[in-house]
């Protein structure tokens, strides 16, 4: 047993083990077909990228499967902080805040610094005498909980300093201000870098592989069928245990098992808004309360994303819908605050997301519990659930500990406190030498700061997909935050399949420019074909599929209700044409 660990983690070491290409995707599948692991993850969000990384840092042989893309679901459409949760000491929830602190700090100081970075955030004043006093207190406890910390602490504003801060927020909207920080993430970059960290150290990672049903041996799930979303084609992979780690799809899996759960999950639909960084004048994000919740106004490049909504969601799990109702809420709601209102002509992005929540707390979406629940529901076979985006790495932890029982041998401690992230290391050295990268390639230098905090230290491994092909060092047409190398290597190394995976997730052009993509639909689909092999009847379907699900996204956005806005949204075409949904 211990050599087989060892051998595990020297394989892992390899280099390129983490690229995520054409040729690992095949090698993948024969892998699945053939091999024993020790544990078999179903889900490619952060949730369980983070139990798949945490798995193989620990040695065991370890299989991470997702239907669909990384981050397709929950963990792509967050508010795209990694937080603490300010708001959630209100409902006195001091554990869960207290761990995601340090999680917030490790990430910025050690695992992810390329990814997740401090932020600016004015608290509006609203009330003279005791509000003051009162989100100081919180706010200094939410500065000193996490330990040590690479944010600055809290500093009171006069309503005139304020407004220096915040020049865009109306004079009678405030008494006064606190700055304090926290951080802001790509949500959808650092749960594929999750990932392909995992692969680096030896996962068996692999997209649009959906989990159809469950293997048995006597009393004990002894593993997965699984088919290619793709192809079509099935296979069985077995497993010493199975952790269901598939956010909202937690119960459709439980139910496919045949074994009784021990929690529910309920969805709950957070809808957000982008708009242009210009119709808002601030130095920093401002964090609003409303009548039953918080709303968020987050930097992002050149756009503001404000959100988020809080409502109950029934419908279709796969791409739930924003209505026109969600969005007049968020406009409503953020134009009391602002000098200048924004209308709907405003507005470049939308994104609705649905959060995993334990069910059963309260009947009211926004008072339930974000901590996360972890329970052996069977021999083999374990679930995770909740949470929140910012306490991944502990919730992997659980998991892999939970499943530790079922796995033969001695299962190390957990280490994924102490293991950077791909891009980490070297990550600061490079900001201080991006003139020089900036020379040896022949691009700008504000390029290479954008890349770097994409890419960190893999800056090169991007950059180098251009060597004899100059053009690709030039920005999408339609699109020019982005490089066209930047396409390619998605498809190279990122595990990107589809358009709508370039542009909804390895970038966000989707929410980022006023045509969500559909204006560089094509050259991204020309830019994959050359990795992916694909002929120009595939080039033309990905392109019509990938502007079919615009057009629905963008009706739905029209519609009353969630019902009307479903039916919209779900009638377009999915890019993986061999999905199937629902399971049973």
């Amino acid at each position: 047993m211990a050599t087989r660990r060892h051998e595990g983690v020297r394989v892992a070491k390899e280099p390129g083990h983490e690229r995520l290409g054409p040729q690992q995707r095949g090698e993948a599948w024969r892998r699945l077909g053939t091999e024993q692991f020790d544990l078999i993850v179903i889900g490619g969000g952060v949730v369980g990228a983070g139990t798949a990384l945490d798995a193989a840092t620990r040695g065991l042989r370890v299989a991470l499967v997702e239907a669909r893309d990384f981050a397709s679901g929950t963990s792509s459409r967050s508010s795209k902080m990694f937080h603490g949760g300010l708001r959630y000491l209100e409902q006195l929830e001091f554990g869960l805040v207290a761990e995601a602190l340090h999680e917030r700090e490790l990430a910025m100081s050690r695992l992810a610094p390329h990814l997740v970075k401090p932020l600016q955030f004015l608290f509006p004043l609203q009330h003279r005498l005791w509000e003051r006093p009162y989100i100081a207190a919180g706010i200094m406890l939410y500065d000193t909980m996490g330990g040590a910390k690479s944010v600055p602490a809290q500093k009171h504003l006069t309503r005139a300093g304020a407004l220096r801060m915040a020049p865009g927020l109306k004079r009678s909207a405030l008494v006064g201000g606190i700055r304090y920080y926290d951080t802001v993430v790509d949500d959808a970059r650092h749960t594929m870098t999750v990932a392909r960290t995992a692969a680096h150290y030896g996962t068996v990672v692999r997209t649009s592989t959906q989990v159809v049903g469950f293997l048995h041996e006597a009393d004990r799930v002894s593993g997965v069928r699984v088919r290619d979303s793709e192809t079509g084609e099935v296979v069985a992979v077995r497993g010493h245990a199975v952790v269901n780690a598939t956010g909202v799809w937690t119960d459709e899996i439980q139910s496919l098992s045949g074994e009784r759960g021990r929690f529910r999950v309920r969805a709950s639909k957070g809808v957000h808004i982008v708009v242009p960084r210009d119709r808002i004048v601030s130095e920093s994000a401002i964090i609003l309360r409303t009548e039953t919740s918080v709303l968020f106004i987050i930097p992002w490049g050149r756009h503001w994303i404000i959100g988020t909504t809080d409502t109950d969601w029934n419908l279709d799990l796969a791409h739930p819908a924003a209505t026109h109702a969600d969005i007049d809420y968020l406009l409503r709601h953020v134009n009391k605050a602002l000098v200048t209102p924004l209308t709907p002509d405003d507005i470049e992005g939308v994104y609705a997301g649905l959060r995993p929540l334990l069910a059963g707390e309260s009947d009211e979406t926004s008072k339930l519990s974000r901590e996360h629940a972890v329970a052996r529901v069977a021999p083999g076979l374990v679930a995770i659930a909740g949470g929140k985006y910012t306490t991944y790495r502990v919730m992997g932890a659980d998991a892999v500990d939970a499943a530790a029982e079922d796995v033969p041998g001695r299962v190390a401690e957990s280490v994924t406190d102490k293991v950077p992230l791909l891009g980490a290391d070297g990550y600061f050295a490079l900001v201080n030498q991006a003139q020089h990268v900036a020379e040896r390639y022949g691009v700008h230098p504000y390029r290479v700061r954008h890349l770097l905090d994409r890419y960190g230290s893999l800056i090169h491994d991007v950059l180098a997909h251009a060597e004899g092909r100059p053009e690709l060092l030039g920005p999408i047409d339609a699109a020019p935050n982005y490089l066209q190398v930047e396409v390619v290597y998605a498809a190279d190394s990122e595990g990107a399949l589809h358009v709508e995976d370039v542009l909804a997730r390895r970038t966000r052009i989707s929410i980022e420019y006023a045509h969500r993509g559909v204006d560089c639909a094509r050259q991204t689909a020309e830019l994959m074909a050359g990795v992916l092999g694909w002929n120009q009847a595939t080039v033309d379907r990905e392109v019509e599929n990938y502007c079919a699900r615009v057009e629905a996204e963008v009706r739905s956005q029209e519609q009353p209700d969630d019902l009307s806005a479903d039916e919209l949204r779900a009638a377009a075409p999915e890019a993986r044409a061999e999905i199937v949904e629902p399971v049973e």
